[in-house]
């Protein structure tokens, strides 16, 4: 598992530890302030922190049908009440996320083995 997918196992199970509260857009103003902390340090991102990175709003949209300039967390708050279900939506999101993710890892290992 990534440090990022770590990172936000950990602010799921103690998000006041981490955020403060239990917060859409304290969660992403801390991911951007990861992000950035590590592109700081010369870290690369690994292939999964990449997919999220690039692929988590974009993929969002399409399952949401929404076509915006918002952020991901704006987003989520469309559907949301407050902010901490819009934290609890946001993590139910991502292990859908993730899913698609596997799945399209597994299809590419097929793909390989028969071009073989």
């Amino acid at each position: 598992m990534s440090k990022l997918y770590e990172l936000l196992e950990k602010i799921k199970q103690r998000p006041g530890m981490y955020l403060g509260a239990a917060s859409i857009s304290s969660l992403r103003m801390f991911l951007v302030g990861y992000q950035f902390a590590r592109r700081e340090m010369g870290l690369e991102n690994q292939d999964s922190e990449s997919d999220f990175y690039k692929n988590f709003q974009p993929w969002l949209q399409q399952k949401l049908e929404v076509k915006t300039v918002n952020s991901w967390d704006k987003i989520i708050l469309l559907y949301s009440v407050d902010e901490k279900e819009g934290f609890t939506y946001f993590f139910q999101l991502l292990d859908e996320f993730l899913k698609r993710d596997k799945t399209l890892i597994v299809e590419k290992t097929d793909v390989a083995h028969y071009q073989r």
